[in-house]
């Protein structure tokens, strides 16, 4: 079979089934709560102050102001104790988990742009353990960073590189249903990185031609790179998986800095968008009142969310 028809069928057997968990539980959670039409996930530490240092506290009081979805990067880090904790919670309170990094240790060198045979099994080896923490989470997506650049060696030759190790690992994720979303980052707070540009994401996964491999769009880094953020997002719809926000400069809560958040979760939820929208940036103000304000930020922006 063609591996995009067989690939287009896995796919949407594999959305069919995390429906549920974005609709079902966490649907009821909100409304006991007040309900926010977006999957906005905040992550460990971001609530501290109004929750309590227990990450399960955390997840409750998330739960409570009507969060639906929950993100940790080092969740592989953790224990595996300490993920079936979790797991059970969010579980138990009908959030969803996000992304977590896939790849700590080849995400920050040339290990994608060189086609070294070390770099690639230690890749594959990061993505085999990413499978049992996704299943010990109860996680569909995961974080992919591409590392930097050759200096010496043309572009084409390290995107075709990357193509063709993110083709292995999908041969490890695809029959679990998991799916990696490769994340560009800004050119200012990370210099030298192969994957900058929306474009560029979109042509690795074209290439790779998976739905396991997909783009993590985050509005802050590409606002820093190259704006035109709705244009971006309507030509790479087909390709995105997962969003992160974060307002620019600073990185903080929307409504901070100058992309208008109003206006790109609009966009988003026109769409039909039901997927997660990761909460990538700390908080304006410190304390318990920078905490709400985050969370007034989100229910200014969210669709609907001012009637």
């Amino acid at each position: 079979m063609d591996r995009r028809m067989f690939m287009a069928s896995a796919g949407a057997a594999s959305l069919a089934a995390m429906a549920p968990a974005l609709s079902g539980e966490g649907s009821r959670q909100r409304e006991s709560g007040r309900s926010f039409t977006l999957h906005y996930a905040p992550h460990f530490g971001m609530f501290r102050h109004l929750a309590g240092d227990d990450p399960v506290a955390q997840l409750e009081f998330a739960a409570s102001e009507g969060f639906s979805a929950w993100e940790d990067n080092g969740m592989a880090g953790r224990a595996a104790e300490d993920q079936v904790r979790l797991a059970k919670a969010m579980e138990r309170l009908g959030i969803t988990m996000g992304v977590f990094v896939l790849n700590p240790g080849t995400a920050w060198g040339p290990h994608f742009s060189r086609g070294n045979a070390d770099d690639l099994e230690r890749f594959l080896s990061e993505t085999r353990n990413a499978v049992d923490v996704a299943k010990r989470v109860n996680a569909t997506w995961m974080t992919v960073v591409l590392g930097t650049r050759e200096a010496r060696l043309p572009l084409g030759y390290q995107t075709a590189y990357a193509i063709d190790a993110l083709r292995r690992a999908c041969d490890i994720l695809e029959p679990h249903g998991l799916v990696m979303v490769l994340e560009p980052l800004n050119p200012r707070d990370h210099p030298n990185m192969l994957l900058a540009e929306m474009g560029h994401a979109y042509e690795i996964c074209r290439g790779v031609d998976s739905t396991s491999c997909k783009i993590l769009c985050d509005v802050y880094h590409q606002q820093a790179t190259e704006g035109n953020l709705l244009d971006n997002i309507r030509r790479s719809w087909d390709e995105i998986a997962y969003f992160q926000v974060g307002d620019n400069p600073g990185r903080r809560e929307p409504t901070t800095g100058e992309i208008n958040y109003k206006r790109i979760f609009a966009e988003l939820h026109s769409r039909g968008f039901e997927g997660i929208i990761g909460m990538e940036h700390g908080n304006a103000d410190a304390g318990p009142v920078g905490e709400r304000a985050v969370i007034n930020a989100y229910r200014g922006c969210d669709p609907r969310g001012d009637e």
